[in-house]
C-alpha cells in the first residue's frame, strides 16, 4: 500500500497597521503571494500586526473614537484597476490570546472566479470605523499596500466550452426553401465516453417551425457538408409564440460533429448554445 500524505493548513497572511507612523524594522526580503483556485471556495486568513510585529485585537481596535470597532474590507482587482471582488472580512472571535488576536477570514467563492482566467490579481485590505473613516493596511513595513493573488485553474478543469450557433443557410438559393442548415460544430468525440451527454439551449423570438438536431460520425466535414451522412437526433417544435426562456435539449451519444436543421426561415432563432 502506498501512503501519500496530504496537508490541510490555514492560508494565513500577515498585514501591518501603521499605528506609530514610522518604520521600526527593515523591509522583508519578499512578500508572500496568495494562490486561489477556480472552481472551489477559498478561505483566506489574515492577521493584523503593528509595526513591531505584534498582533492587534480587532474587536478593540479603534480608528478615532474609543467605542469604535473596525470593519475589514478585502478588495481584489485586475492590473487595470478594475475591481472584481469585494468582501467583508469575518473577525475570528475568541479569547485575547496572541493565537487569535487580529485574525479575520475572507471567503472568495467559486462564483467569484467563475469567469476569471488564470492570471495575477492585486488586492488591498482596508479598515473602516462606524463613521466610514478608512485606514489602509500594508503588506510589509515599507508601506506596500498591494498584495498579489495568483488565480489557478489547475485544481479543477471547469465546465466544457460552450459553442454558439447563430448562422443558417438555405439548402439552395431560394429563400422560400423549407430546409435551412446551421454551420457544423465539433461534438468533442475525443473527450467523451460512450455515454457522452450533450446539452443544447435554443433561444428564439417568435420562430414557428421545427429545429432538428443532427449528428455525424464522419471524421472530416469540409465545405461540402451535404456530402456527409447526417442523422436526425432530436426534434423541437415551436408554435411561433415569443419564448421567454430558452428551450433545452439533452441527448447522449458520441458524434464527430453536430449541426441544426430548420424547417422554416430561422431569422427568429436568436442563437443556439451547445455544450458537449
Amino acid at each position: 500500500m502506498q501512503l501519500t500524505p496530504r496537508y490541510l493548513v490555514s492560508n494565513r497572511t500577515f498585514i501591518i497597521s501603521d499605528e506609530a507612523g514610522q518604520i521600526t524594522e527593515f523591509d522583508p526580503v519578499y512578500k508572500r503571494q496568495l494562490v486561489v483556485y477556480r472552481g472551489i471556495d477559498n478561505v483566506l486568513e489574515f492577521q493584523l500586526l503593528n509595526s513591531d510585529q505584534k498582533p492587534i485585537d480587532l474587536n478593540q481596535f479603534t480608528l478615532q473614537d474609543s467605542n469604535d470597532t473596525a470593519t475589514v474590507f478585502f478588495t481584489a482587482f485586475y492590473e487595470n484597476q478594475r475591481q472584481i471582488i469585494q468582501r467583508e472580512g469575518e473577525i475570528i472571535s475568541g479569547d485575547d490570546s496572541a493565537v487569535n488576536r487580529g485574525l479575520f477570514t475572507v471567503t472568495i467563492t467559486g462564483n467569484d472566479l467563475l469567469n476569471v482566467k488564470s492570471q495575477y490579481l492585486s488586492y488591498t485590505v482596508i479598515l473602516q470605523d462606524s463613521h466610514g473613516r478608512q485606514r489602509i493596511t500594508y503588506t510589509d513595513t515599507g508601506f506596500g499596500q498591494k498584495g498579489t493573488i495568483l488565480v489557478s485553474t489547475d485544481a479543477f478543469p471547469g465546465p466544457a466550452k460552450t459553442y454558439s450557433v447563430t448562422n443558417f443557410l438555405p439548402y439552395d438559393s431560394d429563400e422560400q426553401n423549407d430546409e435551412w442548415y446551421s454551420e457544423w460544430i465539433t461534438a468533442e468525440p475525443a473527450l467523451n465516453g460512450n455515454a457522452a451527454l450533450h446539452t443544447v439551449a435554443i433561444y428564439s423570438d417568435g420562430y414557428a417551425g421545427d429545429i432538428i438536431v443532427q449528428g455525424t460520425l464522419e471524421n472530416i466535414v469540409d465545405d461540402n457538408a451535404e456530402a456527409v451522412s447526417w442523422v436526425d437526433i432530436d426534434t423541437v417544435s415551436f408554435d411561433g409564440s415569443s419564448e421567454s426562456e430558452p428551450v433545452p435539449v439533452n441527448f447522449n451519444g458520441v458524434f464527430s460533429f453536430l449541426r441544426f436543421k430548420a424547417t422554416a426561415n430561422p431569422v427568429d432563432i436568436t442563437k443556439i448554445l451547445v455544450r458537449s
